[in-house]
């Protein structure tokens, strides 16, 4: 298996030969956004293992070239978001996660 930078930057280039990161507008990378999250719901609902891990995929392609055209740093997002949830405390309540700051509100 690649490793996970190798695999962004195949990614970042696959986009750049196709000219998808000089895209004006970021309306149709949202829309697709939109779809694959769709197909992943369906997915989870309907027990497809094999559509969802393909669904987990295009979502993380399309936000790499979103991130891309709107010149935002994709490993800074992933980064920024690990560096919010690193400490972050709380509780699984009926399945979902319940951060300790809101459950003492």
């Amino acid at each position: 298996m690649k490793d996970y930078e190798k695999l962004i930057n195949d990614v970042e280039f696959w986009a750049e030969e196709r000219k998808l990161n000089t895209a004006t507008t970021s309306s149709k990378q949202m829309l697709k956004l939109q779809e694959e999250v769709g197909e992943l719901a369906q997915a989870y609902l309907k027990g497809y293992p094999d559509k969802f891990t393909d669904s987990i995929g295009d979502i993380q392609v399309v936000l790499i070239i979103l991130c891309m055209q709107q010149g935002v740093n994709y490993h800074k997002c992933l980064e920024d978001a690990h560096n919010v949830i690193k400490e972050r405390r709380g509780k699984l309540v009926a399945g979902s996660y319940i951060k300790e700051s809101d459950a003492n509100n």
